[in-house]
């Protein structure tokens, strides 16, 4: 028999949100009469706009026909849906060629984890989105959790903390090695500043370090102060790639779509371009995005699209201030609970002084039956923190809201 690979036998547990999908159904279980309201998984909830499933319905419609029927497409996306990109969402700071279209920032993540292979040493936020971890061990780039150790061998964990704003001291980073950074950051809701960003990228050049830079809610940015790419930042074409989605923007969680910018100056130590290889890599084990999909992604890159995915933010971030304004309550405020983000991204992230993480969850499960995520999900740096997300329709999340206010803490 074959043995087992060692590397997916180094994770630690159970993926967080499974976790919390068995906890939640354990509780359903024993209280059948429970309305459960979820404020956890970031996942969306309202329905696609107007202008995407006309987008949709309109290429399936297309392939239904002998004329308008396609097979396969270009593994990197449509030429046409890449130069919307380009132009709408980067204003032509990138060229459509360096834009990768695929089935989403998540999928993306553990290919560029796969490219730059075993031998690299990572770098993460603490706390960071469980798959820039996870995925790291599964490629053996970090090792199994040291007995009584709170995160895995070979991985360098930077703290984001509220005493230092959520952004990392960069001096941790080592030499050439990969960076994975969040803006707006899940799940701490915190976004980089311009002259932040700026210190990241000189420290990645300085140190021959590579930063895979994670915006897939940069939609959610209301400050025109905050940069929405790394790419608005000079030198980063020279030690970055940008991971983005169409999933939290309008919704494409289930429709899956997404994208990768690799600029042509990016190269490995040897001088090989980034981008060759990249190319290589997803045209070998990718046979590109839905046709579909990338229709309706098309489609909200136009007028009417932007303007959909603008009101939907907006809905997104108006829960996220009802959700605030819970946490600011007369109970919250008396525990010293401190409330973090949800201004310009969708996630809230609430620390309670003196409790685990699992412990404030099953509380909160228990006596308000609502669902959220417990920070030590996300990292060593999680601990005592909830991260509590704006994705839910409006009548539930006030509902899970006025259950709140009864928590005893």
């Amino acid at each position: 028999m074959l043995n087992r690979n060692r590397n997916i036998a180094n994770l630690a547990s159970g993926y967080l949100f499974p976790e919390i999908s068995k906890r939640r159904a354990a509780y359903a279980k024993a209280h059948p009469d429970a309305r459960i309201i979820s404020l956890g998984i970031g996942n969306t909830t309202e329905p696609l706009t107007p202008r995407v499933v006309a987008g949709l319905r309109a290429e399936v419609d297309r392939l239904g026909t002998r004329e308008g029927y396609s097979g396969y497409g270009d593994e990197t996306g449509t030429t046409r849906l890449r130069e919307a990109i380009a132009r709408v969402l980067y204003g032509g700071i990138v060229a459509s060629d360096e834009v990768f279209v695929s089935d989403g920032a998540k999928c993306d993540i553990g290919r560029l984890q796969y490219l730059f292979g075993p031998e690299t040493k990572v770098a993460v936020q603490d706390p960071a989105y469980p798959v820039y971890v996870d995925g790291s061990v599964m490629v053996g780039a970090a090792g199994a959790v040291p007995p009584g150790g709170t995160g895995y061998a070979g991985i360098v964990y930077m703290p984001c903390t509220a005493e230092n704003g959520f952004f990392p001291d960069l001096a941790l980073i080592p030499a050439n090695s990969l960076v994975y950074f969040c803006s707006p950051n899940n799940p701490t809701g915190a976004v980089a500043t311009r002259e932040q960003l700026t210190r990241l990228v000189s420290v990645a050049r300085e140190r021959g370090s590579v930063i895979v830079y994670d915006s897939a809610y940069s939609a959610y940015i209301r400050d025109p102060a905050l940069p929405r790419s790394i790419f608005d930042i000079p030198g980063a074409r020279e030690c970055a790639v940008e991971v983005s989605s169409f999933s939290k923007p309008i919704g494409f969680t289930g429709v899956r779509l997404g994208w990768t910018v690799v600029p042509k100056e990016l190269r490995f130590a040897d001088g090989t371009p980034v981008i060759q290889d990249w190319t290589r890599l997803m045209t070998t084990i990718f046979n590109g995005a839905s046709n579909i999909a990338q229709a309706g992604g098309l489609a909200s890159l136009d007028e009417a699209g932007l303007a959909e995915t603008r009101a939907l933010t907006d809905f997104y971030l108006e829960n996220a201030a009802i959700i605030r304004e819970a946490l600011g309550g007369a109970n919250f405020r008396a525990a010293g609970v401190e409330v973090y983000g949800g201004d310009n991204a969708p996630y809230i992230w609430a620390r309670f002084p003196g409790k685990k993480s699992w412990e404030v969850f099953d509380s909160i499960l228990d006596t308000c039956r609502v669902v959220c995520t417990p920070g030590a999900g996300f990292g060593p740096a999680g601990e005592s923190f909830i991260r509590f997300s704006a994705f839910g329709h409006r009548d539930q999340v006030v509902e899970a809201c006025k259950r709140l206010a009864s928590l005893a803490l």
